[in-house]
């Protein structure tokens, strides 16, 4: 069946309604986020009712804070198969704007959770905050609950054995180092984007290095560099390749781009979606004086790519 994506809390019906849920922005989808939605994968098996995930869209820093950088670990689309993997029946996607953001703490929880969504229960990490101000804690909503009908369990800090902290800004940290390792430690799985294939300046043909464009919108910005991938096509085909994330010293692009060589691949893929996993950190950008150069360091960085991704 697989998930099911709900974009409000308002006039859904009541087969919508009922499900024991993780509250949380869950961006990442880590291991972290994951015992939080553990902790609700067992309420809904003691209750007998459905598994749900309550988050939102845009994430509340971009309504706070519109001129930060990019920040995001995924798209809402990456997040629902990220949610549909764990065996999460329902992503309530809801719309986080000048309304939601004005809600008190009690009024969210009583419009948009009981009276809503109909939870039945809520699981939330140690450190989540709710309401207007952020003036609502896991205390807090644990009596809203009492009085409104749902019960609430708190997720402890999660760190596994080595110390590794199990936070998005963790995985930002590790991003912008380039550990690409760290990174996929704390998401169980390697950190990736997903966009549609644009058409570029043409120039790699020149070298016989055809690759497909991506451009990052709301992603935030890892080292940039060269990276081994994975490409998962908009048909289900994962191919390995080599990618460039960044602006391109040579040509000074303005916006950063994922540029990806596909290895044994000869197909055109404009207009389509795809995601291409980072799997490892190679080098920094450089600067080339002439295509000759770059063509001799781009074919090391494919042996390299090739070594690590067999």
């Amino acid at each position: 069946m697989g998930i099911e994506v709900i974009r409000d809390w308002r006039g859904l019906s009541d087969d919508l309604k009922g499900a024991a849920v993780a509250v949380g922005a869950f961006d990442g989808v880590h291991r972290g986020h994951q015992a939080v939605i553990g902790s609700a994968r067992e309420a809904a098996q003691r209750l007998g009712v459905p598994l749900g995930v309550v988050s939102f869209h845009p994430h509340p820093r971009r309504l706070f804070q519109p001129d930060a950088a990019p920040f995001g670990l995924m798209t809402p689309d990456q997040m629902a198969r990220a949610l549909d993997g764990l065996g999460v029946d329902r992503l309530y996607l809801l719309p986080f704007d000048r309304e939601m953001a004005g809600l008190s703490d009690e009024e969210f929880a009583r419009q948009v959770l009981s009276e809503g969504l109909g939870i039945r229960h809520a699981a939330v990490g140690f450190d989540f905050t709710f309401g207007k101000g952020r003036s609502g804690s896991p205390d807090l909503l644990t009596k809203y609950g009492q009085s409104l009908g749902f019960t609430v369990s708190v997720t402890e800090r999660r760190d596994d054995a080595d110390g590794l902290k199990l936070s998005s800004s963790a995985v930002r940290e590790a991003l912008k180092a380039g550990d690409m390792a760290r990174a996929t430690a704390i998401l169980g799985r390697p950190f990736a984007i997903e966009g549609e294939v644009i058409h570029g300046d043409k120039r790699g043909r020149t070298i016989g290095v055809p690759t497909a464009n991506i451009a990052m919108p709301g992603y935030m910005r890892p080292a940039y560099g060269v990276y081994a991938t994975r490409t998962r096509l908009a048909d289900g085909r994962v191919v390995k390749g080599v990618a460039n994330l960044g602006i391109r010293p040579m040509y000074e692009i303005e916006d950063p781009l994922v540029e990806v060589w596909l290895f044994d691949f000869d197909e055109s893929l404009y207009g389509q979606v795809v995601e291409t996993e980072l799997v490892a950190f190679l080098r920094g950008e450089m600067k080339f004086d002439c295509l000759d150069a770059l063509k001799v360091q781009i074919e090391d960085d494919a042996a390299k790519a090739r070594a690590i991704l067999a």
